[in-house]
């Protein structure tokens, strides 16, 4: 049966039920209703309370309507109820997983089983989780309209159907796939339902590639993939990062006449707004909208984010705007966006004006919307206002986390406000918290980038007799912060404690050290360092590949460089890191062996 705007009841199926009984027309009801001479106060009454919560301004809750529908069927008003679903849905009200329930019921006892189906594959549609009562209801209705066998056929797909989709929900894709194929050759045939489940199990594996070469096999089978097919393979693709391949699909479904749904459009919308390609999103947004669909507040929000990765704050701000046209309230998640956006682009004012606007909406700002706003107040020089902002968050329950802290803490080293840095670190601590690596590493890059290498050095050891279980960004960034004062043979010092406390150096470690040497004119030292580089394999490029250009024997090989003048070392040096950053070479390696030959 195909879904029109209202929902699973076409038009021929409503003039086909309101046509086979009497009906009068209820206040201005786009729909009759069809009177019952039993019970007929209760009905009466019934459907007027129905429609007096119909005429309401602001829309009650679902459930309110819900309990009138329930009231109808007891007293088997089955066809009354039907005619006030399609009233819900008329006038855009979202029915809940128990209202389809109601209505499957209905259709069941009308003897309508295809319109029952109908329901179901909504329910699907909308991502409810089916469970026994609308299953047995199915069932029940068979039994009912004396179609035993279709119960039991019924009843042998469920169960198929749930084993295969059991199977997929714990990573055993491969037994889905089995199942599936035994299922071919059995009297009860494996559906799209069935397959749909193994598509999407396929793709959250990661084999996007062979959940599409399922579609071939279910059209050979007569088994069309509908939209749930193609937004689960859309999605794989999406998370694969595949996004011609997933717009290619889009394209795909539109010229089979599958019409995608608002979840089809949001994946791909989401996942170019993600990878910085907002334009070809907007041009989905406009797609869905030509579609006549309705974009949801998620849609909005990976729009509106996606702009603001690319610095289009006005684009951002418009669509913001457009929300509240559209009908559509913005959740704290929506102000988190923008409010992070304006802050990330300096506008703090505006910021702190949509979070005042966010709490005068009676929404709940999180910790997430107070760090942001506290890392742009930093980054923006009011320290003045983190105070206030720091109590509201007590007040309001939700005190400062240390993700919270690392925040507030790294931006007041980024401004150079160490002063008021280390009044934080300590208060912090006088609260009971134990510092973490990461905020200790934070203070220590701050110590050291601007010139209180002493105060940094003493806190370093602090972090070791408290027990801390330095890693190598630490150790580097003391190492940094001693090479840059001067302090090479303090450098060194560490680098050899660093090795004696197994924590192994990287590349960045070796380079820092070995630039401070040749400064230093300290070239047999360096040259040792970038041997030792060398030989860990730490001088290749990222890639696994380059490990090929440089083989023991090579390294063997270089040639003795102490003879070079410091100022030679140095330009050779500057050579390598310029040549590596332009990617003009396949492997930092070439290069490196280019500027510095080996012996004949």
């Amino acid at each position: 049966m195909l879904i029109t705007r209202y929902t699973y009841l076409n038009s021929t199926f409503l003039l086909r039920l309101f046509h086979s009984v009497p009906f009068r027309l209820y206040a201005h009801s786009p729909f009759p209703i069809p009177p019952n001479n039993n019970n007929n106060n209760n009905v009466d009454d019934a459907v007027a309370s129905f429609i007096t919560l119909l005429g309401k301004r602001h829309l009650p809750p679902v459930v309110e309507f819900n309990k009138i529908l329930v009231s109808l069927v007891k007293i088997k008003q089955y066809s009354t109820a039907v005619s006030l679903f399609a009233q819900m849905d008329f006038r855009g009200i979202t029915p809940e997983y128990f209202t389809l329930c109601i209505l499957i019921n209905c259709f069941c006892h009308l003897g309508l089983m295809d319109s029952a189906f109908s329901v179901l594959a909504k329910i699907i549609k909308l991502g409810h989780q089916l469970d026994v009562v609308a299953l047995n209801t199915l069932m029940k209705g068979f039994c009912i309209n004396k179609k035993v066998r279709e119960a039991l056929e019924f009843h042998d797909r469920v169960t198929y159907g749930t084993l295969i989709n059991g199977l997929c929900k714990i990573g055993q894709t491969r037994g889905a796939i089995e199942l599936l194929q035994k299922l071919e050759k059995q009297p009860v045939k494996p559906g799209v339902v069935m397959y749909n489940a193994v598509i999407d199990g396929l793709c959250k594996d990661g084999l996007v590639t062979d959940a599409k070469n399922l579609f071939p096999k279910m059209i050979a089978l007569g088994i069309s993939p509908n939209v749930v097919s193609y937004s689960s393979l859309i999605h794989g693709f999406c998370c694969a990062s595949h996004l011609e391949e997933a717009t290619q699909l889009l394209s795909e479904m539109v010229k089979s006449s599958i019409k995608p749904n608002i979840y089809t459009f949001s994946i791909l919308i989401d996942a170019l707004c993600k990878k910085r390609r907002a334009g070809e999103a907007q041009k989905i947004f406009d797609m869905l909208l030509e579609s006549g669909h309705k974009p949801n507040v998620v849609t909005y929000n990976s729009l509106i984010a996606g702009y603001f990765l690319i610095n289009k704050v006005n684009e951002a701000a418009k669509l913001f705007d457009r929300m509240n046209k559209a009908g559509l309230i913005h959740d704290a998640y929506s102000y988190n966006i923008m409010i992070h956006g304006y802050c990330k682009n300096k506008m703090v004012d505006q910021a702190m004006s949509l979070f005042k606007e966010m709490r005068h909406k009676s929404l709940s700002p999180d910790s997430i919307t107070y760090s942001t706003l506290l890392d742009g107040l930093c980054k923006s020089g009011r320290i003045s206002c983190i105070q206030n902002l720091l109590d509201e968050m007590h007040e309001s329950g939700q005190p400062p986390n240390l993700i919270t802290y690392n925040i507030l803490l790294d931006a007041l080293c980024k401004i150079q406000h160490l002063d008021e840095a280390i009044a934080l670190f300590h208060k912090i601590v006088d609260k009971g918290h134990r510092p973490d690596l990461y905020m200790c590493t934070i203070l220590l890059n701050g110590l050291c980038k601007c010139g209180r290498v002493m105060t940094a050095s003493k806190f370093f050891q602090l972090l070791l007799i408290n027990n801390y279980c330095l890693d190598v960004v630490t150790y580097n960034t003391m190492i940094r912060g001693l090479s840059k004062e001067g302090l090479i043979d303090e450098a060194m010092v560490l680098f050899s404690k660093m090795k004696e406390n197994s924590c192994l150096p990287n590349a960045a470690t070796y380079e820092t050290l070995i630039r401070a040497l040749l400064v230093r004119n300290k070239n047999e030292q360096a040259v040792k360092l970038l041997r030792e580089m060398i030989s860990k394999g730490l001088l290749m490029g990222s890639s696994n590949e380059d490990s090929k250009f440089m083989t023991p024997r090579e390294v063997g090989q270089i040639l003795e460089w102490e003879s070079r003048s410091s100022n030679q070392m140095t330009n050779i040096m500057q050579n390598i890191e310029r040549e590596w950053s332009s990617h003009r070479w396949r492997s930092r390696v070439d290069y490196t062996h280019k500027e510095l030959p080996l012996k004949a």
